[in-house]
């Protein structure tokens, strides 16, 4: 309740600034209590995942500039840290981000611990796609309640540790550059020392991992995915970007498969059209190849087919008379 309510209440004549600092007093006094617990984190156990906003917006593809997430994962037991920027913070994306950061610990942690994220799930109930990524891995994922950062409190500093270590002093040319220079400083910062673990954790990620469930056998199949019916403009939807297709594939249903760098089409198993992927909305991403292609296609249907009419079309009516037996007949 606002002070100048609680004053107004109490028929308050007096000073409102020495009534509000007495009642900015007293708050802390009548806050409920919420106790926080210290945590252990057993080697192997639990990876904390965010995602962190660099304050700085990245060039991209386009001329624009934007603000960018990217996805941090640290293994909770060795405080070893890997991270990523990615394109957006929806499903196929951070499923795909996940996964490269998890090959780069060399094993899966049992328990990915994430906040409400809605990209992985809200209130309870993970989003699609995430259930069979956990269930691919052999791994849980855990949805913290609101109002719990303790549970997610390494990550968080990590988070906070990018800004005031990682950022001061740098520029970024595109994401790509962002990602290189990110990856040189995480080896630098993976061999300092923790204060709170007296250890690096470049020391205690092998012990972390020992106890890690082993990467799975086969490749995950990850990220976007969509089959479209080619129309006659010869373009595909990903992500608010359209990329161009072989027009030789108009009309004919097409696979559209992306992952964080390469947008493929394929026909019948044939690639019909492979790009990179742009990070900018509203892109269009044309091959010149197809161009031609449709130029040639439009010349070839736009021309008149000429009538050809061969020997071979023509038939003796004598033939038709033996055929029927009445050769000779007057």
């Amino acid at each position: 309740m606002p002070a100048t309510v609680i004053a107004e209440r109490l028929e308050w004549s007096g000073s409102i600034t020495w009534f509000r600092e007495n009642v900015r007093r007293l708050r802390p006094e009548h806050r409920p209590v919420d106790p926080a617990d210290r945590l252990s984190w057993a080697a192997g156990d639990a990876a904390q995942c965010d995602l962190w906003f660099p304050p700085r917006k990245i060039p991209l593809e386009d001329g624009t500039a934007v603000l960018l997430p990217v996805l941090v994962i640290v293994a909770a037991h060795s405080r070893f840290v890997t991270a990523r920027m990615i394109p957006t913070r929806k499903t196929e994306d951070l499923l795909l981000g996940s996964w490269e950061l998890i090959q780069q610990l060399g094993a899966v942690p049992r328990r990915l611990i994430w906040d409400n994220e809605p990209g992985i799930g809200q209130k309870g109930r993970l989003a699609q796609g995430v259930a069979a990524f956990a269930g691919t891995l052999a791994a849980k994922v855990v949805q913290l309640r609101p109002f719990d950062p303790e549970s997610k409190g390494i990550v968080e500093r990590r988070n906070g540790w990018f800004e005031t270590s990682f950022m001061p002093g740098r520029a970024f040319a595109s994401p790509a550059d962002f990602n290189a220079q990110l990856a040189d400083w995480l080896e630098n910062a993976n061999g300092r020392v923790v204060r709170t673990l007296k250890a690096r954790p470049v020391d205690l990620i092998e012990h972390d991992r020992s106890r890690m469930l082993p990467l799975p056998p086969i490749p995950l199949q990850l990220g976007w995915r969509e089959r479209v019916r080619l129309g006659r403009d010869y373009y595909v939807r990903l992500d608010a970007s359209d990329y161009s297709v072989d027009p030789q594939a108009i009309g004919r249903i097409v696979d559209v498969t992306a992952d964080l760098d390469r947008v493929r089409v394929r026909m019948d198993g044939r690639v019909v059209a492979d790009h990179a992927r742009v990070w900018a909305r509203g892109s269009i991403v044309t091959d010149p190849a197809h161009v031609e292609t449709a130029r040639r296609l439009r010349q070839q249907f736009q021309q008149p087919r000429p009538a050809v009419v061969g020997d071979d079309l023509t038939r003796d009516l004598a033939d038709y008379d033996r055929a029927f037996g009445i050769e000779g007949v007057a």
